[in-house]
This record gives structure tokens, C-alpha cells and sequence, in this order.
């Protein structure tokens, strides 16, 4: 028996990555906000794939987070393998018109609970002869991103982060991996606010979640650095380390600028 931890696992990516874990007979801590949604995707998860499956209902936002969810799983730290950094989200807003809160709150999300628990749960994955850690970023990390300013620059902290600590455990038994997904159905961009000229942009290039969590946990079982699912976002990553900046910039105000 074998557990994997997936952090916002209510909906979208995160709960996708957890079926395609079930799948494999992973048994699951599953982590999320939304204590509704949570146990509903727990149920199902449990019946249709017959795994032990546990909720945690966590603010992430909460300082104490990292260390709430270490001292609930304490008892199955000797199961352990898996730990996916999913929990993430963004506001599509100018930066000064929105609350300094509201921001930090994105940073407390997106870059302190990766961290925290990444430093509190990598020793106990390192006692095992294999072990997986996946952060989860997005493509803004390889660009600036106007109007979506703070979510794109958290980003841009996990795929650098992630990079680091892969370095730093080579020699370990963890495989340290970055999923870094494009543009995907999910309820981050209604959370986010984007207007319906942005959303309809991102629907010339969405992806399905299911789609995401098949090759994310593929990419991660193989120990890949970075994980992009799909040609375009493949394509995207490449090509905009030649563009130049300004008029990457340019092109992002105009789809991210709310009208």
C-alpha cells in the first residue's frame, strides 16, 4: 500500500492527477478548500476505483497550513510516495486596483505552501528507494504577464524552485518534477474574473483536465524535469524564449487587459 497527497483536489487538474493516481491503487490524501466539492470528488473517487481515499479540509492561505497537514498524515508517513503541489490560483485584474491582500493571499497559495511543505514532507519521502515530488506551475511562468501580474510571477518562482530542488535531491531518491500546463478547462478562470474576450481566446487552445492529469502523472512516474502537455504549449515554451519581451507583453495585455 502506497499514498500519494494532492493539494487542491476538489476539481480541475488536482482532482484529475488524483484519479489517474487511483488508478494506479495509489491511496489518497486529498486536500482542498471547498469541503463539498472535496467530498464529493472523495466518494467518487472511492467508488468507482475502490482506494483508501482521506480529505483534509485546509486553507492553504493559512501559514499553519504545511504543518497541520504533516501532523494529520503522520501515521502514514511509512506509506507516502507522492506528493502533488497542485493548490493554486490567480486574479485577472489590473495590479493597483486590487487589494495588497488579495494579492500576498496568491503568494501565501501559490509559493509559501509549495514551500512549506515541500521542506516538511521531503524528508519523509526520502526515506524511501523511490519517491515523487510535483509541483504544479503553469506556462505564464515563462513570460511577464500584464493584468495577471502576480499569478504569472508565482509561477515563475515554481518552475525555478522546482529546477533548483531537483538539482539539489539528484542524488537522492526523490524525483523532484514541474507540471507546467497551458490553458485547460477548469473553474480557475472564473475564479480568476477573465472576461469573456479572454475566455474565448483560451478556447482555441484548451486542454481537458483529464487530458493534463494523464500525461502529468505519466511525465512524473518517468522522473521528467519539466512536464508541458500538449504540442501548442510544447510549441509556446520554445519558440517565446525567442521573441522579444516587449512584444510578449504587448501580446498578453491585450488578451489579459479587462475591458
Amino acid at each position: 500500500m502506497s499514498y500519494a497527497l494532492v493539494t487542491g483536489a476538489a476539481k480541475g487538474i488536482g482532482y484529475a492527477i488524483a484519479i489517474e493516481l487511483a488508478k494506479l491503487k495509489k491511496s489518497l490524501f486529498l486536500v482542498d478548500i471547498d469541503e463539498p466539492c472535496l467530498s464529493e470528488a472523495a466518494d467518487y473517487i472511492r467508488n468507482k476505483h475502490f482506494v483508501e481515499v482521506q480529505t483534509i479540509v485546509q486553507d492553504l492561505s493559512d501559514p499553519h497550513a504545511a504543518s497541520l497537514l504533516f501532523e494529520k498524515t503522520k501515521l502514514y508517513h511509512p506509506f507516502l510516495r507522492i506528493i502533488v503541489n497542485n493548490a493554486g490560483y490567480g486574479l485577472n485584474t489590473p495590479f493597483l486596483t486590487t487589494p495588497v491582500e488579495e494579492q500576498l493571499n496568491i503568494i501565501d497559495v501559490n509559493v509559501k505552501a509549495q514551500l512549506r511543505i515541500a521542506h516538511l514532507f521531503i524528508p519523509v519521502l526520502q526515506k524511501f528507494p523511490k519517491s515523487y515530488l510535483l509541483n504544479v506551475g503553469s506556462t505564464t511562468c515563462y513570460q511577464s504577464v500584464p493584468y495577471l501580474s502576480v499569478y504569472a510571477a508565482s509561477k515563475a518562482f515554481v518552475i525555478s524552485f522546482t529546477r533548483s530542488l531537483r538539482f539539489e535531491l539528484k542524488n537522492s531518491t526523490v524525483s523532484v518534477s514541474c507540471l507546467i500546463p497551458g490553458a485547460t478547462d477548469t473553474a480557475f478562470v472564473s475564479r480568476a474574473g477573465m472576461q469573456p474576450h479572454t475566455l474565448k481566446t483560451a478556447e482555441k487552445f484548451n486542454m481537458s483536465p483529464q487530458e493534463v492529469a494523464k500525461i502529468a502523472v505519466k511525465g512524473l512516474l518517468k522522473g521528467k524535469a519539466e512536464i508541458v502537455p500538449g504540442f501548442t504549449n510544447k510549441l509556446n515554451a520554445t519558440i517565446i524564449k525567442f521573441i522579444p519581451k516587449s512584444l510578449v507583453e504587448r501580446v498578453a495585455a491585450n488578451i489579459y487587459k479587462p475591458r
